[in-house]
């Protein structure tokens, strides 16, 4: 028996050990107040079925020897509002995590009540009361058809369109009531994330497949409306997904293998009681499936995702996240050369596509409120090939060469604020972005006649943007709302000022904009 033999038997050997040796599941989990993060104790938390507890000092709770299976969870706490997780789902090897945050509770307004049979989390608030839709973890892993894919999920919610359906299933671009797919803002854990999927288009940010792991999420929240003031440049909708945090109390993962990818996911505790990490990545082998079909193209994919929490004293958290993308979309020879494959082959450019998203959030808790400040930086390289033969590439044979980069770099400051049943947000936000392209188009190629006499002179594009140039955003918000006699007020304001900076030209400064709202929710019986 060969030693690669060996490390499989063992393998197997201890892959069943660990699955007899376990025959019940654990659920751990935190409670916090919303409005200001500070954990919650003595929160009484109950799962269907009976076993029920409360939470210590810190907010956490612990649930074991749970028989496998699906649970709802229901959280209750003097002054606050009954949250309620459903189809939480406990199996053996890993230990489930539930983070949940219980909104301080307000007088109710009379009101009609409306049903549905979708059960998943409550989503409206005051701030944002109407077009709030969101979904858990486990209802994108349940979706028909959405091979753990968050973008194409997101596609069969209300209101929600996408020209999957009409080209073949082959793009996740997300179209908010016929708006455009790149008039959605997307945020992960409060920092914004411009490219979501794989081979995307640049300035949009559809493609065949998505680059975030559901094993990270733990909701996704959808505003088509009634944005928040602090959300900027958007104009269809603001999409917030929320990661879990790595388990405190041991190393565990999962690994997920299909029929066009292979994943790994791992999470733990770096050191105990303060730093937790959650860590992924993913790699297909498309390119392997197309060559045994025949097919000229070779789509290849990788994608990396991590979080690292780290706690710097019981009233601030320090995280640091990224998400990254590397797509290579080749061309070769197919065995059966047929004129039709010969003609993909040599009319489609190679594209070479890598992107990242880096940041740094740090939560302070204040007096009634909480300071959260992020920094991040995100950058997008697309690279576009193409030669008169793509089989056998060769520079004098070029005929586009494209390379264009985006870089932002972004500071977001936001503090929250509780006075007197009045809530009040107020913060800053500041940008860098740098854009550049230098392209190489041959429209015609030159013709000789046999004298060497130039009977058809070339025509070709060869350019580099003069766009490049640093712009410097600045955003003032601030939003209040809360209780006046018998009526919910909400107060939003925003000033913008955006300046920009050319890399060789005098300062210019566009006119200030000023946007004041003032919304006000009566009761049903009048003042």
């Amino acid at each position: 028996m060969n030693l690669s033999k060996m490390l499989l038997l063992l393998l197997l050997v201890s892959a069943s050990q660990l699955l007899f040796a376990q025959s019940s599941g654990r659920l751990t989990g935190t409670v916090t107040d919303r409005s200001t993060l500070r954990p919650i104790a003595g929160a009484t938390v109950a799962l269907s079925g009976g076993a029920a507890g409360s939470t210590d000092s810190l907010g956490r709770f612990t649930f074991s020897n749970l028989d496998f299976g699906s649970y709802t969870l229901t959280v209750t706490a003097i002054g606050y509002t009954e949250n309620k997780l459903y189809n939480l789902v406990i199996t053996s090897g890993n230990e489930a995590t539930a983070l949940v945050e219980l909104e301080p509770q307000k007088q109710q307004l009379a009101g009609v009540t409306v049903t549905t049979n979708r059960r998943t989390a409550q989503a409206a608030t005051l701030e944002s009361p109407l077009s709030v839709q969101r979904l858990t973890a486990e209802e994108i892993r349940s979706n028909p058809g959405g091979n753990f894919d968050i973008s194409r999920v997101i596609q069969t919610l209300p209101g929600v369109g996408g020209t999957s359906g009409s080209v073949g299933s082959f793009r996740n671009d997300i179209v908010i009531r016929g708006g455009a797919p790149n008039e959605n803002v997307f945020y992960l854990d409060g920092i914004e994330v411009p490219v979501i999927n794989h081979f995307a288009t640049q300035g949009s940010a559809g493609g065949p497949t998505g680059i975030l792991n559901v094993s990270f999420i733990e909701d996704v929240k959808l505003n088509t409306s009634a944005f928040e003031a602090r959300h900027d440049n958007a104009l269809s909708s603001v999409f917030q997904f929320r990661q879990k945090t790595g388990n405190p109390n041991r190393v565990q993962g999962n690994f997920r293998l299909s029929a066009t990818e292979v994943a790994a996911t791992f999470e733990g505790p770096i050191t105990k009681e303060r730093t937790t990490f959650l860590a992924s990545a993913r790699r297909s082998y498309l390119q392997f499936l197309f060559q045994a079909i025949d097919l000229p193209i070779r789509p290849n994919y990788w994608d990396f995702q991590f979080k690292v929490t780290h706690r710097l004293s019981e009233k601030a958290t320090l995280t640091f996240l990224g998400v990254g993308a590397i797509d290579e979309f080749s061309f070769a020879e197919p065995k059966t050369a047929t004129p039709e494959k010969l003609y993909v082959l040599n009319s489609n450019p190679s594209i070479d596509q890598w992107s990242y998203t880096v940041g740094a959030a740090l939560r302070q808790q204040l007096n009634n409120g909480y300071l959260s400040v992020t920094l991040s930086r995100n950058m997008l390289d697309n690279q576009l090939n193409k030669f008169e033969n793509n089989r056998l590439p060769s520079e004098a044979e070029r005929v586009l060469r494209v390379q264009s980069q985006e870089v932002e770099n972004k500071l977001r400051v936001e503090v929250n604020k509780n006075f007197s049943g009045w809530r009040v947000a107020y913060g800053v936000m500041g940008q860098l972005v740098d854009y550049n392209n230098t392209t190489f188009n041959r429209l015609r190629k030159e013709i000789l006649d046999e004298n060497g006499q130039v009977v058809q002179p070339a025509v070709t594009i060869n350019f580099t943007s003069p766009l490049k140039a640093l712009f410097v955003t600045a955003v003032l918000y601030r939003r209040e709302s809360g209780f006046l006699r018998n009526a919910w007020a909400l107060v939003p304001a925003c000033v913008r000022m955006a300046t920009r900076l050319p890399m060789m030209a005098r300062t210019s400064q566009k006119p200030c904009r000023h946007a004041f709202r003032f919304l006000l929710y009566l009761r049903q019986n009048g003042p």
